[in-house]
């Protein structure tokens, strides 16, 4: 660990910080003036050359993230899946309480990677952060195949609908719940600094290296559903049938694995050093602003920057100022109290602190208008197998579970991915001009419209299934195959949805929060599934009265579960006005190292395919 350390800290950058105490204004003006000057006709950067070792890193290491990516899913994807078939039949949940239950799991997951990204960003770096989060996953997933085995089949193969479950002891059922939030802790904390670190791979001054990290996203997310492939398939058969024992222990190896790849590579990464506790920098514009509250902000020539290419922020590149938001640039204005004595951070920032905190808050609208999308994401895992737990699953004496339908998603993520990197890619650029074919922006936009098509054929499909109900029985008549249609719509949906997400987040933090950037779309998932929790709470609140059973009943064909998706389409309706009205007004960031007539370019090309939209 000493000699990656030693990686990480080689090479700093000395920050040399202007006098201006000793300027006249006229000074001022003018040496900010022609350094603003300067700085625009920077088209590399020399930050990012002093905490990034050039010879290694590329396609070779990223591969390796790649399959750990891979491996770690199918670990946390055999935990997931079947998990709220596990609280139904073992621990003898209702279906709403099982729902919310797996809804509160996994915002919990994702939830973590603002754990992750932050320790990431600030202290540990990438690396030592993957490694440790890694490790708390894999102790999770030991516990968990020790509870499993130890506490919770009694007899031996109960659990798989038919052989009942004798009571569990409060202990099994203490040590599952740490066991499984242990597993949330650690794959969530590592998920948004392993994207991250596999970007890092690639130096963007390198016009192709630079080409080369937008493809990896797009590859990052297809080893994620390769690896989740294998448990919603094979891994979900053995858990049905009774073998959950057998299923964990296979995620734990696959987890042990996945850590062992990425050690591998140790010797070859490329390592960017950690940038230092962002809420004291972010705190610090805000509270320079107001107290100058009555400061007319200068312009932008005259705004306070160190002198230089580097930026005051430690491994990370100056950020251009913006127009936006104008109230922060008070901030970095200079005024007679800030040329007296030391500067004092929290009255007086540089324009690249207050450009941090600028692009914190243009992300957020286009953040919290992913969520909706992350309600309809999170019912394949709940209320999706609920529904196909009660359809015609049998072919022959072959029982398929209700999970592995779940397979037809990762096969649509698959196909669309290589669909939309050959086809969709050159042909949008052809039509648009833009070699990056969609922007990231227009993706997440065809991302949330899918998705609401998904929730329409959802609630079509229980229309159908409710119509073949036989009296007395608990299964419909209708083939579970019905459910393909809304799998595949999902899976397309999340293709554009968080692949762009990946990209735009990523692409849009500033240096100094790249794995809180990559975090946001983690964090959306979370929110998605509170949100979720919270719907069927509020559905079940209002709809079971007066001896109603409500939309979500424990026998679902008494219920109205299509109503409840329905409802989701009319949200995620609404939510997708919403958002094509913050995507126009989006500018993009302009850091240094970055070509500004191609960025004006990007924005313009956007601009007008949204207003078509």
């Amino acid at each position: 660990m000493a000699d990656v350390d030693s990686l990480n800290y080689t090479n700093e950058a000395a920050v040399k910080v202007r006098d201006q105490g000793n300027r006249s204004n006229g000074e001022s003006e003018a040496a900010n003036g022609n350094l603003h000057e300067n700085e625009l006709k920077v088209t590399t950067t020399k930050t990012k050359a002093s905490v990034i070792r050039k010879s290694i890193g590329g396609w070779t290491f990223a591969s390796l993230l790649l399959v750990n990516q891979g491996l770690a899913t199918l670990a946390f994807f055999g935990v997931a899946v079947n998990l709220v078939l596990f609280l139904t039949r073992v621990l003898d949940q209702e279906n709403a309480v099982a729902a919310n239950s797996v809804s509160k799991w996994t915002g919990t997951v994702y939830l973590c990677s603002l754990i992750g990204a932050f320790l990431s960003d600030s202290y540990w770096g990438r690396y030592l952060t993957c490694v440790v989060f890694q490790l708390i996953f894999i102790l999770g997933l030991v516990l968990l195949s020790l509870s499993s085995w130890l506490f919770l089949f009694h007899p031996s193969g109960c659990g798989d609908e038919e052989l009942v479950c004798s009571p569990t002891s409060p202990v099994g059922v203490a040590i599952f719940y740490l066991s499984i939030y242990l597993v949330a802790l650690g794959y969530g904390g590592y998920q948004p600094t392993i994207a991250t670190f596999g970007s890092d791979q690639f130096d963007e001054a390198n016009p192709k290296e630079r080409a080369s990290k937008a493809v990896f996203f797009c590859y990052f997310y297809f080893a994620l559903n390769v690896g989740s492939l294998f448990s919603n398939t094979i891994l979900v058969f053995y858990e049905d049938t009774g073998r959950w024992t057998l299923g964990f222990v296979v995620s734990l190896g696959s987890a042990v694995l996945a850590l062992l790849s990425f050690l591998l590579g140790t010797p070859g990464y490329r390592y960017l050093k950690p940038c230092g506790n962002p809420l004291p920098r972010v705190s610090q514009v805000f509270v320079a602003a107001a107290r100058k509250w009555d400061v007319v902000p200068s312009k932008s020539g005259d705004l306070y920057e160190v002198e230089g290419s580097e930026s005051a922020i430690k491994g990370s590149r100056k950020i251009f100022h913006s127009n936006e938001i104008a109230f922060l640039d008070k901030a970095a204005t200079v005024t007679d109290d800030d040329t007296c004595g030391p500067k004092d951070p929290w009255r007086l920032c540089t324009v690249t602190q207050v450009e941090e905190a600028k692009c914190v808050l243009k992300m957020l609208p286009i953040w919290l208008c992913t969520i909706i999308y992350s309600v309809v994401f999170t019912q394949m895992a709940s209320l999706f197998v609920e529904q196909g737990d009660v359809m015609k699953s049998h072919i022959g004496s072959f029982h398929l579970p209700a999970a592995s339908i779940s397979a037809f998603d990762i096969c649509s993520v698959l196909i669309c991915t290589g669909i939309y990197r050959q086809v969709l890619v050159p042909l949008a650029g052809k039509l648009s001009g833009n070699p990056r074919g969609l922007s990231e922006l227009q993706r997440m936009g065809i991302g949330l419209v899918l998705g609401m098509l998904s929730m329409v054929a959802a609630g079509t499909t229980e229309i159908a299934r409710l119509k073949h109900v036989v009296s007395g029985e608990k299964i419909s008549t209708l083939s579970i195959f019905w459910q393909i249609p809304q799998y595949v719509l999902v899976g397309a949906s999340e293709v554009f949805m968080y692949v762009g997400q990946l990209e735009f987040f990523n692409g849009q933090a500033p240096d100094g929060i790249k794995s809180f950037g990559s975090s946001l779309c983690m964090a959306s998932i979370s929110l998605g599934n509170y949100v979720s929790s919270l719907l069927v709470i509020m559905v079940m609140g209002i709809t079971a009265k007066d001896k109603s059973p409500g939309w979500i009943p424990d026998d679902l064909n008494t219920g109205h579960m299509d109503r409840f998706y329905f409802l989701i389409a009319v949200l995620t309706a609404f939510d997708f006005v919403i958002y094509v009205y913050c995507a126009k007004c989006y500018k993009c960031i302009n850091l240094q190292g970055s070509d500004e007539k191609e960025i004006h370019i990007m924005e313009s090309q956007e601009d007008v395919v949204l207003r078509k939209v």
